[in-house]
């Protein structure tokens, strides 16, 4: 007689590379707001969509591909007038999407880095404070590179990489469309 095994799927959670998959998500749209901007009284939308030529220019000036064609940004207004902007934006890490938020400073220098989901099984030291306040006083132009300005962590390299390379973007696409808008 021939026996069959049969696996039953877990209820928590995906085995990958020995360790349980897990999502967390540390921040929504609105806590991300309040975290990054506490001063603010509120918050202007604005939804562009880039062209092509602005895309290009994107990618020229950070170095990194990847725009996307929409994006949604936030002025955080105190009461004294424009706090800075806040961008929210997605890179892939190893296998899944880093969500995470930029808020920038009038001048379009960043002011804070929140990872606000983080989907990966492994590699979210890149929520360190440490790690995250390594982009304060940056801007458009500045070179962000892996190992250079901004240090690795092992075990962690690629959402380091994509994560740095998405926040040069960002930069890039402030600089470029946001500023003078």
């Amino acid at each position: 007689m021939q026996r069959r095994t049969f696996m039953t799927a877990l209820p928590i959670g995906l085995l990958l590379n020995g360790q349980a998959a897990r999502a967390t998500t540390y921040f929504t749209a609105e806590t991300v707001r309040l975290a990054l901007f506490p001063g603010a009284t509120h918050f202007t939308d604005r939804s562009l969509v880039l062209s092509k030529p602005q895309m290009a220019a994107i990618a020229k000036a950070s170095g990194s591909r990847g725009a996307t064609p929409q994006l949604v940004a936030a002025d955080a207004i105190g009461p004294g007038g424009k706090l800075g902007t806040l961008l929210i934006d997605k890179v892939y890490g190893k296998h899944e999407f880093i969500t995470y938020a930029l808020a920038l400073d009038p001048a379009g220098a960043v002011k804070g880095l929140e990872i606000m989901d983080y989907r990966e099984s492994y590699g979210d030291e890149i929520r360190l404070p440490k790690w995250r306040a390594q982009f304060a006083g940056k801007s458009s132009g500045d070179p962000l590179k892996i190992d250079k300005q901004i240090k690795n962590i092992s075990g962690a390299t690629l959402s380091c990489v994509h994560v740095t390379e998405g926040v040069a973007r960002l930069l890039a696409t402030y600089a470029t469309v946001l500023q003078h808008a």
